[in-house]
């Protein structure tokens, strides 16, 4: 008997997209049992995240015209990882297998062929992997590669170009439900689960429609959220530099002393601005760290729900 497959995708105002999305999904699905690779209880699980437009009122009529697809309804907005994770943990319970993807459509749908024949090769997490970025500008192609090897260096363990295009087990998702923050950044909790992995390359296309969620002030701040949610590294570093400094300052202290005694004047107003103006900006980006932190630990001794389900649709 083939495994149940759940194809979660998080949906933020996607009704421009959302039919294309559908379509493409269903055919991949209808394929996928044809050839027995799946259960007929499979499902195409969408997640609206508090969509302004008619995403929601889309997924419902998807639901009615045929069974193959589900929907999850958040009560509000509470961004991909969260939509992503509920989407996720709904399925966990009723899904042997699921893959979760974005609904632009940029994610090669023909990898899903690939990632079935790794888990049932025995493994529980499979990685979509970008196989190369020829496509994006220099600047989109220079400031994401940036992203991935500033995290690694930072102590944020991610695999290089990869989102969330990815395949997990009902084990792999057990565990990940064992994960407990409130501040998420899935693509760097993952990685922690352990369990056998594997990787599939493909060819990111361009959006279908629509614009992007991910502008570059969004993926700096998600960047921010997820070294700051996954290590500690920017504080030890602050420590690092903090020490430095104040051996600098140790030297410093004796060559002025060692001047004053020879009789020798110190000149230079300007290296004294500067001194100043540099160590207090870099007091500041400190604090700043520091309370990116504070703020963190904040919300997690909160303990605030990560999302609130309105509605599933379910298939009786």
């Amino acid at each position: 008997m083939p495994d149940i497959l759940y194809i979660v995708v998080p949906c933020y105002n996607e009704q421009e997209v959302l039919p294309e999305t559908a379509k493409r999904l269903k055919a991949k699905m209808e394929q996928l049992l044809k050839s027995g690779s799946i259960s007929p209880k499979s499902r195409v699980m969408l997640v609206n995240d508090g969509s302004k437009d008619k995403t929601w009122e889309m997924i419902k009529e998807l639901h009615q015209a045929d069974r193959l697809f589900t929907g999850v309804n958040l009560s509000r907005n509470r961004g991909h990882q969260n939509a992503l994770l509920a989407g996720l943990m709904t399925a966990k319970d009723k899904a042997d297998v699921t893959i979760s993807m974005d609904a632009d459509l940029q994610d090669d749908i023909n990898a899903v062929d690939k990632m079935l024949e790794e888990y049932y090769g025995g493994c529980d997490i499979v990685y979509g992997i970008r196989s190369s970025r020829k496509r994006d500008s220099f600047f989109k192609r220079a400031t994401a590669e940036s992203f991935y090897r500033i995290m690694n260096f930072l102590g944020a363990e991610t695999v290089f170009n990869h989102a969330d295009y990815r395949l997990m087990s009902k084990k792999a998702l057990e565990g990940l439900s064992e994960f407990g923050e409130v501040n998420l950044f899935l693509r760097g909790i993952v990685p922690m689960i352990g369990y056998k992995t594997s990787s599939v390359y493909y060819e990111r296309g361009e959006r279908f429609a629509g614009k992007s969620k991910y502008p570059l002030r969004k993926m700096l701040s998600f960047a921010l959220e997820g070294i700051t949610s996954l290590s500690a590294k920017p504080i030890r570093y602050i420590t690092l530099i903090g020490a430095l400094i104040f051996l600098i300052s140790i030297i410093m202290v004796i060559y002025f002393i060692s001047r004053w005694v020879i009789g020798a004047t110190v000149a230079g107003w300007a290296s004294i601005v500067c001194s100043i103006w540099g160590i207090g900006g870099l007091i500041m980006l400190s604090l700043g760290i520091i309370g990116e932190y504070i703020g963190k630990i904040y919300l997690e001794t909160k303990a605030r729900p990560k999302f609130i389900i309105e509605t599933v649709l379910k298939d009786d």
